[in-house]
């Protein structure tokens, strides 16, 4: 059953806030601040770990229950810069090489940002394109050549983060925004924080650091918590514009059983399927044999943890913008807020 719209919109102001920060993989320090500022006062402890995971408690009694979202996004990284200024890059998070031609970037100086966009031989000189361009064939072009690259700071090693769009669009039927992955996980677990009192856990808010490079972050951080439970807060790949769909936006949070890496706990997809039943929230199932979060690090700490995911579909997954519901993103508050009042049996 399709849900209406719930009553509540989105912080707007917050989720704008959140995609338009910086956060690549390794580089999360201005989303971390962000996530900080906005979680000091709602915290029993707030803890930023070697590797740069935040980790906030909401102390209770109970079992240690870790909520786990990941910060990084997709990006590049300079690989080098030839005489006449060409930058070539690295890709850092599985990046489709077809989306990128004609970006927009900003590379990383030594005091400022400076504007380029990404090209290749073919298009910038006008040529035919008889094959597909891949990333090592392309480049982004400032404008500038090396010296004066080097002069603004421009050297091998920079980030090179993708324009936002500014002020993200979002009305009923959309929101619009790089970095949806993960930052759509790390809105809800703001507002999970805000909103719970009291719950039968002692809860442990992660926001990770390098999920889209190897889960790094959630591997690390699951030894600072020591959970006795664990829901990974992600997004997944909407199909509603394939056919056959079994993940459609606007029809509810998706509880992923398996993916490439992770086969969910028993015990806590039962209690997410029979909460969701329960207070009449729509739920959709995934089975999917590609793709992995922050789950396969945490499930398989010391003697295991019990763990699932569970999050919102999103189209353009691994692009520079995305697409997702706002009542997705919604129901799934609400969702996690019925599903912490009671432990799983």
């Amino acid at each position: 059953m399709i849900k209406r719209p719930l009553n509540e919109k989105l912080d707007i102001k917050l989720m704008n806030k959140l995609i338009s920060a910086r956060g690549i993989s390794g580089d999360e320090q201005e989303i971390r601040n962000i996530i900080i500022k906005e979680v000091n006062k709602h915290a029993t402890s707030v803890k930023v770990n070697k590797m740069g995971n935040l980790i906030v408690r909401k102390k209770g009694n109970g079992p240690k229950l870790m909520l786990a979202a990941h910060m990084d996004e997709i990006g590049l990284m300079v690989k080098n810069i030839e005489k006449y200024g060409k930058i070539s890059f690295s890709t850092i998070g599985g990046i489709i090489p077809d989306v990128l031609v004609g970006e927009r970037v900003h590379v990383c100086g030594k005091k400022n940002k400076i504007f380029g966009v990404i090209t290749s031989d073919e298009v910038s000189n006008d040529m035919e394109i008889t094959k597909r361009i891949e990333s090592h064939d392309m480049y982004i072009d400032t404008g500038y050549w090396k010296p004066k690259l080097k002069k603004l700071g421009v050297e091998i090693g920079n980030y090179i983060d993708f324009e936002p769009m500014g002020d993200c669009p979002c009305h009923q039927k959309m929101l619009v925004g790089k970095a949806l992955d993960d930052r759509i996980g790390c809105y809800v677990l703001i507002q999970l924080l805000k909103k719970l009192k009291k719950t039968p856990f002692d809860l442990y808010f992660v926001f990770t650091v390098q999920e889209e490079i190897g889960a790094y972050g959630s591997k690390s951080s699951v030894w600072d918590v020591e959970p006795d439970l664990s829901l990974v807060i992600d997004v997944t790949p909407s199909d509603d514009n394939m056919g056959e769909s079994s993940k459609i936006l606007g029809n509810g949070p998706v509880l992923t059983i398996k993916d490439e890496e992770i086969i969910s706990d028993k015990k806590m997809v039962n209690w997410v399927k029979k909460t969701a039943k329960r207070t009449k929230i729509p739920l959709q199932l995934e089975v999917t044999d590609v793709g992995a979060t922050d789950a396969l690090g945490i499930s398989v700490f010391k003697a295991g943890v019990p763990t699932t995911v569970i999050g919102v579909p999103i189209r353009n997954i691994h692009s520079t913008f995305s697409f997702a519901h706002p009542r997705d993103i919604n129901n799934l508050i609400t969702l996690l807020i019925k599903l912490l009042k009671t432990q799983p049996k």
